[in-house]
């Protein structure tokens, strides 16, 4: 039988193969998770900006950038890649949705005013354009009134 008559089942056997070698691989390793992946993107922007600016210091902290994200997906040492990695979602904040979908957080920011509860500070979701309105906070069940 030629290469150009054999079933495809072969390249979907191997394929198949590949893709469970690599889940036992990442077995008990960190995997992407958001700071990993902050790094690529921020790497990729180093290269490109790189590329119209020719500074060869931007493309020497791409490439750490880079090996730094190889480096955490690949850690096993996974309590210290966790507390790496809230820390970084506690620094970017409010700033995450804009970050992560821009188009959503715009339409949020659009249709929902966010204000902090008098009482214990939870921030709640009020709708706008209601007037003044009379809510009841989810954590502490207080009752405080907000112009919407």
């Amino acid at each position: 039988m030629s290469d150009q008559n054999k079933p495809k089942t072969d390249w979907n056997a191997k394929r198949a193969e590949a893709e469970r070698q690599a889940a036992q691989w990442l077995r008990g390793r960190q995997g992407p998770d958001d700071l990993a992946m902050a790094c690529v993107y921020l790497a990729l922007l180093l290269v490109i900006i790189n590329i119209f600016a020719h500074v060869g210091w931007l493309g020497w902290l791409a490439l750490a950038l880079i090996v730094y994200a190889g480096f955490r997906i690949q850690s096993k040492n996974l309590g210290s890649r966790s507390r790496e990695n809230a820390a970084f979602l506690k620094a970017i904040g409010p700033a995450r949705p804009w970050l992560q979908n821009p188009k959503a957080a715009a339409a949020e920011a659009k249709q929902y005013k966010h204000v902090k509860c008098t009482h214990c500070g939870q921030k709640v979701r009020v709708p706008r354009g209601k007037g003044r309105l009379r809510v009841t906070c989810p954590k502490c069940h207080e009752k405080f009134e907000v112009k919407a």
